[in-house]
């Protein structure tokens, strides 16, 4: 079975991440207009019919703020907490939602979702990994400190979009406000570049073949900082930078075609 994922966009402007095979697929979050989540999934090659469900990590505006509308026009139901949905602003239809419960996989064709909690300030935050087929994916962002759930989940993923917010030294000397600095930095804010590496390094699987470092703060981070500072430690794992706004490629895993790491088609413009 060949397993397809994507970032459709990474950042506090938005989140939305495809994962799915031949036949059907999930979107994790949906930060993004309704419409532009539909024109970057027509570059990219991707059926908006091949979507069966949306799973929503948190109430945070940029993780939910287009699922009202997507839900609504392709009758998709939204897996989402009782906390995340009271917090949220933004509502999808009553019929089409759906709860689910941590470290219980939900089932959608033949992939299977399991979220788990997570540190992060918003009322019930939670992760995911993938499994398509056997090939797990997880969406590891918006996540203050590596607690034991996500040291555990990470040592299962041949693939995963990973949080890298921020670089140290940037935010220390940037124009954020200290209250700011220190809500980014806590233990339910955002991972760093050096929090991030360090999960990698001591967690990372022998299979593990992608790594597309996620949600980088515009302001307090550069996408050749972190590529650089990965790719240091990345062995034979491609590692990609999921840009602020615009899809990347999309990546095809489990397949043995002969170079499996290879994105289907690449997107022809300036991802940064």
């Amino acid at each position: 079975m060949s397993v397809f994922i994507a970032s459709i966009n990474s950042g506090s402007n938005g989140n939305c991440y495809y994962i799915g095979n031949e036949n059907e697929a999930v979107l994790i979050d949906a930060g993004i207009s309704c419409r532009e989540t539909e024109k970057r999934m027509r570059r990219m090659g991707l059926k908006m019919d091949m979507v069966k469900a949306i799973f929503i990590s948190h109430e945070h505006t940029d993780h939910i703020y287009g699922a009202e509308v997507l839900a609504g026009r392709y009758e998709l139901p939204v897996y989402i907490t009782p906390p995340t949905l009271k917090g949220s602003r933004s509502k999808p239809p009553a019929h089409l939602i759906r709860h689910f419960a941590a470290h219980e996989p939900v089932t959608i064709g033949r992939i299977k979702i399991t979220a788990f909690p997570k540190l992060h300030d918003a009322a019930d935050p939670h992760s995911f990994v993938i499994d398509t087929g056997g090939v797990c994916t997880g969406v590891f962002t918006d996540i203050g400190a590596p607690c034991e759930h996500v040291s555990q989940y990470f040592t299962r993923c041949h693939a995963i979009f990973l949080e890298a917010n921020y670089d140290e030294t940037m935010l220390e000397n940037g124009r954020y406000a200290p209250h700011l600095k220190q809500r980014i930095r806590s233990d339910k804010g955002h991972l760093s570049n050096d929090q991030a590496l360090q999960l990698f390094i001591t967690h990372k699987p022998p299979f593990m073949s992608h790594v597309f470092l996620s949600h980088l703060s515009k302001d307090n981070n550069k996408p050749e900082i972190v590529q650089q500072l990965f790719s240091a430690h990345a062995g034979k794992t491609i590692i990609t930078v999921a840009p602020r706004h615009i899809e990347t490629p999309v990546y095809r895993l489990g397949t043995p075609t002969p170079n499996p790491t290879a994105p289907i088609r690449y997107v022809q413009s300036s991802l940064f």
